[in-house]
């Protein structure tokens, strides 16, 4: 491993984007989590996602949307469709040739919310 941080791994921002557009390609693609995202604007969970990633990986972005549970209330999220998110994410990750290590490390600062993301409304 290289004395770069996890920002820089993953390519700064623009390599970040580049992977936040894959995965909610993937999730809008998704037979169980397109439908969430049918009405959702698109460009703004891009750009919130990449934030949250960015600053999660050691970059000078601040992710400044509202809280995780907060954003995420409209949508009754279960164990097995955060799973299945995990998984398009590991995938977006693969596309873009993410080391091993370093794509657990972005799944990590995922799932460190995920009470968040299950709790009732």
């Amino acid at each position: 491993m290289t004395d770069r941080n996890l920002y820089d791994r993953l390519g700064g921002h623009d390599g970040i984007r580049a992977v936040v557009d894959d995965f909610y390609a993937r999730l809008r693609a998704d037979e169980e989590l397109g439908p969430f995202f049918r009405n959702a604007d698109m460009e703004k969970l891009r750009r919130t996602q990449t934030d949250f990633l960015c600053e999660a990986a050691g970059g000078p972005e601040m992710y400044d949307a509202d809280p995780v549970r907060e954003a995420h209330l409209h949508v009754p999220f279960t164990p097995a469709l955060l799973e299945r998110a995990t998984e398009l994410l590991y995938d977006s990750l693969a596309e873009f040739d993410v080391a091993d290590e370093d794509a657990d490390a972005v799944v990590q600062a995922v799932a460190a919310y995920e009470k968040e993301l299950l709790a009732d409304p």
